[in-house]
């Protein structure tokens, strides 16, 4: 007679968006547990409504624990205002939104000369999560963005002022993650981090998560400046010299109006989206954001005031 061989059972292995996803919920579920007022950054960007969905997923069939926080520069295109407002509905969340123009009209901050508004941001950030004395923020940062954020730690510890200090970060292993902080003191919250933009385009078709039409292809009119196609909007332009075109369009990414730029393409469709993203050569920043070509340093100065 054969004897039966009982073999342990063995777990499916993950496959790479579902090791990140794994990670990302992880993350998500330490801060719920560690911190008493936690918030989530959400502008109505694809990183930042890949967050709300991760958060969701996290918590479900409780709703998400923690309210939303937008640091509203009032330059913001209106298709991306309404998909936010769709998102708290849709979730029942509470929405904090801190609009930059409240600072500039009771004179705590003026406009710059350039019109942009995404460098006043800091400002309305800190002071309102200081009003709400939030503990812990998560932002949609990856560390592919930008050179600033290929440094920062999955915890990054903000002192009493908001600003970054490299020396006080912590080590992190083995998923071990260090929420500890003085009174006055916050955590910024990276869950994307290990996550780059292809990943994030991939996690989205196979979720079925739905963004702002601006992400896809569309016609806009639109004239050139530094090589790349802004829109006119509150934020003003064109000027004398830039001539207006109805172009075929996208943005990779989504903010102040006055900064963000759009590239020409004709991916109408997520699996469009991603073979264009894959030949890309450019981050996402690099090729469409205005502000971060101000300096060499402009995302390391940002970050050490108290930006993301």
């Amino acid at each position: 007679m054969t004897a039966t061989v009982h073999r342990p059972a063995t777990r499916p292995s993950l496959d790479a968006l579902g090791r990140l996803e794994s990670e990302a919920l992880h993350i998500m579920r330490e801060v719920a547990g560690e911190f008493d007022r936690p918030v989530v950054l959400f502008s109505g960007g694809k990183d930042s409504t890949l967050l709300l969905h991760l958060a969701v997923k996290a918590f479900w069939p409780a709703p998400v624990p923690f309210p939303l926080l937008h640091v509203d520069t009032g330059h913001n295109f209106d298709e991306v205002i309404e998909f936010r407002d769709r998102m708290v509905e849709r979730y029942g969340l509470r929405l904090v939104v801190a609009h930059v123009q409240d600072w500039i009209d009771d004179g705590r901050l003026a406009e710059r000369p350039d019109g942009t508004r995404n460098p006043l941001q800091t400002v309305p950030l800190l002071d309102t999560i200081g009003e709400h004395r939030f503990d812990a923020v998560f932002g949609g940062g990856r560390r592919d963005e930008e050179r600033a954020r290929a440094k920062e730690r999955i915890f990054s510890l903000r002192n009493a002022f908001g600003q970054w200090e490299p020396r006080r970060q912590r080590p992190e292993l083995w998923n071990l993650y260090n929420g500890r902080h003085r009174p006055g003191e916050h955590v910024r919250v990276f869950p994307l981090s290990n996550w780059t933009e292809l990943d994030v385009w991939r996690y989205i078709r196979r979720e079925g998560i739905e963004l702002p039409s601006i992400y896809y292809a569309h016609e806009r009119d639109v004239y050139l400046r530094d090589g790349m196609w802004l829109t006119e909007g509150p934020w003003g332009g064109p000027r004398a010299e830039e001539i207006v075109l109805r172009r075929t369009v996208r943005y990779r990414t989504v903010g102040d109006g006055s900064c963000t730029g759009a590239v020409e393409s004709d991916a109408t469709s997520l699996d469009e989206v991603i073979d264009e993203v894959a030949a890309s050569r450019l981050t996402e920043r690099g090729a469409t954001r205005a502000d971060d070509r101000l300096s060499e340093a402009a995302m390391e100065d940002r970050k050490r005031e108290g930006y993301f």
